[in-house]
């Protein structure tokens, strides 16, 4: 498949819309080429997991790696991440939430193994902060979302890096909610509108490894997602 040569510089969900996966997998070819061979070789082999692990799962309507890539892609050109373990992190942010089982090398205890996985392929610091964002098993007596912002605001308190993860994940569910369509919309903008001051609060930070630049940066995003949840959720309903 051929690619403009602005790929580099598209808005990612232009790059979904138009490109799809291909189009994606090619950004994050161009944005890993600024590594060297060993980096390059452990964010392919993060990628393939992903791509492995999450095979049959969708988003709404794109294939679920999509979301995975544009994590990772944020990261490095938007964040300017360097890191790559926490790059390698993004792209499998949700395999232990998603795919415990498949990553377990023990019987018993999916999610602990999973991670145990991850920490032996990937490193200890990647698997400590995929368990920093992944979502707890919650009480079926509680709202999910109560307990969902609560366990952000517990992890990313102690995980500076995961705080970067997990609003670029925010930003591709947040900012873009209005590439989403049916009931998600709506149940999306209500999960994550109260995310915002946290986000802002977590970004702010001066532990948050981020320059001031790209802080801004992602305050902005945090506008943008507010401006669009208060359209989803504060308009008037006008009867038929």
């Amino acid at each position: 498949m051929d690619f403009p040569p602005h790929l580099g510089s598209m808005p990612m969900h232009a790059i979904t819309e138009i490109h799809g996966e291909p189009g994606l997998l090619e950004r994050f070819r161009l944005e890993i080429h600024q590594f060297d061979d060993t980096a390059r070789a452990r964010l392919t082999a993060a990628l393939d997991l992903a791509a492995d692990l999450h095979r049959d799962d969708r988003r709404v309507r794109e294939p679920y790696l999509n979301h995975l890539l544009r994590v990772a892609i944020r990261l490095m050109h938007h964040y300017q991440v360097r890191d790559v373990d926490v790059i390698i992190a993004g792209l499998l942010h949700d395999a232990v939430e998603d795919h415990p089982a498949e990553l377990a090398d023990r019987v018993g205890d999916p999610r602990g193994g999973a991670l145990a996985t991850l920490a032996t392929r990937f490193g200890p610091r990647v698997a400590t902060l995929v368990a920093a964002v992944t979502n707890p098993v919650y009480d079926p007596q509680r709202d999910r979302n109560t307990q969902y912002r609560e366990h952000l605001r517990v992890s990313l308190d102690r995980e500076p890096w995961a705080r970067v993860i997990k609003v670029s994940d925010f930003t591709d569910n947040g900012v873009g909610v209005i590439h989403t369509v049916g009931p998600k919309v709506v149940s999306s903008a209500i999960k994550y509108r109260p995310l915002v001051p946290l986000f802002r609060d977590l970004i702010g930070r001066p532990d948050t490894p981020l320059s001031q630049a790209v802080k801004r940066h992602i305050f902005s995003q945090l506008d943008l997602a507010e401006e669009r949840f208060s359209a989803i959720l504060d308009q008037p309903v006008h009867p038929n």
